[in-house]
């Protein structure tokens, strides 16, 4: 998300006219059904709690006004073209691989390395933001779902775990793992960041099928392991 407000225009010709490339090639090729990566960043700042479907967006950062683009191009694909398309509006997603040295990465990630070689992570803004974040094979279990369940096409949906995790609190969780007791560094909140997010799963759950099956805390575990044996990278970033 801070690439995208540095670049807005680099970024919404990889995210916007790459999304519309891969619906075009879709019409063209006669595929049956394009399940769309969206993200909850489309729905900003609105003080309704938990986030829901029918709610207005209000994104606020490049980044959301191009996973917006997304979602309209696909339901107009699918209403014009009868392309089936769903959006899976996905809420923090965290697991085993995901690189800390790349721009695009979660906290989660971020703290795990820098809490297994005992540094300090820096957080912005006073740590009391928080996220909704679900495990990685739990997208996997829905992407699955939306690409075969019937009454899903021209569907957006949340993939979230409807619960949520301050970041100081997740601080203080990963950093039990590690066995450490560091205290983070803070810094002033970043333009485009989010303070408050939580999913409502309702419709997912309907529509779907779809029931998280890791908890946070075993998810945490499963990540935290496969951060012990692996080498970190050699400069990755401080923190989110």
């Amino acid at each position: 998300m801070p690439r995208t407000v540095d670049n807005p225009v680099d970024s919404a010709m990889i995210n916007q006219m790459g999304t519309l490339f891969v619906l075009e090639a879709a019409r063209k090729s006669h595929v049956r059904r394009v399940v769309l990566a969206s993200s909850c960043a489309v729905y900003g700042d609105d003080p309704v709690l938990p986030k829901n479907e029918n709610m207005n967006p209000k994104p606020q950062s490049p980044y959301a006004v191009q996973k917006l683009f997304g979602e309209f191009y696909a339901r107009l694909y699918h209403e014009l073209y009868g392309l089936e398309t769903v959006c899976l509006r996905y809420f923090n997603v965290y697991g085993p691989r995901q690189d800390p040295s790349s721009p695009y990465s979660g906290v989660i990630s971020i703290f795990m390395t820098r809490a297994s070689s005992k540094q300090a992570p820096v957080i912005y803004g006073d740590g009391n933001q928080y996220r909704d974040f679900i495990f990685v094979r739990d997208v996997v279990k829905a992407n699955l779902l939306a690409g075969n369940e019937y009454g899903a096409m021209g569907k957006t949906l949340n993939i979230g775990t409807g619960k949520f995790i301050r970041i100081n609190r997740l601080w203080e969780m990963i950093s039990h793992l590690a066995g450490i007791d560091i205290q983070p560094e803070y810094e002033s909140p970043r333009p485009g960041d989010i303070l408050e997010s939580v999913a409502d799963i309702d419709s997912a759950g309907k529509v779907l099928g779809f029931e998280p099956d890791y908890s946070f805390e075993k998810g945490l575990e499963i990540t935290f392991n496969y951060y012990l044996t692996t080498d970190p990278p050699a400069s990755p970033e401080r923190a989110k």
